[in-house]
């Protein structure tokens, strides 16, 4: 058993997908594969990692979720990949504090062979790959790419996140808490709110913080 070879995978579509629907304008981003209760993946908007002094963003994908066909896999991150791309070209995807997909998100993955539905409460984040990116996947040899996955404790495939691809059949989830995460873009310094602030850390010059849970 080797996780390594699907992160391979993963930058590998990374790769092809911003060649073929970024104009190759995506610089080099973290990919990880992590487990994360009730979704698919996300984007993470702050540098959350560093090599040495090379700030880093991060794309993670869900380690339940590997379970899934590959053009689901891929739809997924080329979901995440979106984000990426409205975030760095100051598109505001989300909206209510970051927890509802607006058209801007389903504008911008319609360019890019995916589907996009609403769901109640989330917006337009059911995600669906299109023909064409089924197509591309077979025509890649990628059906193959993805062995390894984590199983899930109640076997059921979820998916509600900030920024991450919900459920493909749009399933009911767990109500989300009540509780935001707020974090530092500059250091990762992190805070938690019952109710949606407007806060700055002090010791960063006083950065706004961001909500990412």
């Amino acid at each position: 058993m080797n996780i390594s070879d699907e992160v391979r995978f993963l930058e590998e579509a990374f790769d092809v997908l911003n060649d073929k629907y970024f104009e190759s304008a995506l610089r080099k981003i973290a990919i990880t594969i992590q487990s994360i209760p009730r979704v698919h993946g996300h984007f993470t908007p702050w540098d959350s990692w560093d090599d040495s002094g090379q700030k880093n963003k991060e794309i993670n994908i869900g380690a339940e979720s590997l379970s899934r066909p590959v053009s689901n896999i891929v739809a997924t991150l080329m979901h995440e990949m979106v984000h990426y791309y409205c975030h760095i070209n100051g598109i505001k995807d989300t909206s209510r504090g970051n927890t509802y997909h607006n058209k801007r998100i389903k504008e911008e993955c319609e360019k890019r062979a995916l589907l996009i539905n609403a769901a109640t409460g989330i917006g337009y984040s059911v995600t669906r790959s299109t023909q064409e990116l089924i197509s591309l996947v077979d025509e890649m040899g990628w059906n193959n790419r993805v062995k390894l996955y984590r199983k899930r404790l109640n076997g059921k495939e979820q998916g509600i996140d900030i920024f991450a691809t919900p459920g493909e059949d749009g399933e009911k989830v767990k109500k989300k808490s009540s509780t935001r995460k707020y974090i530092c873009p500059k250091c990762g310094m992190s805070v938690r709110a019952t109710k949606v602030v407007r806060i700055a850390y002090i010791e960063c010059d006083n950065t706004q913080m961001q909500e990412v849970v």
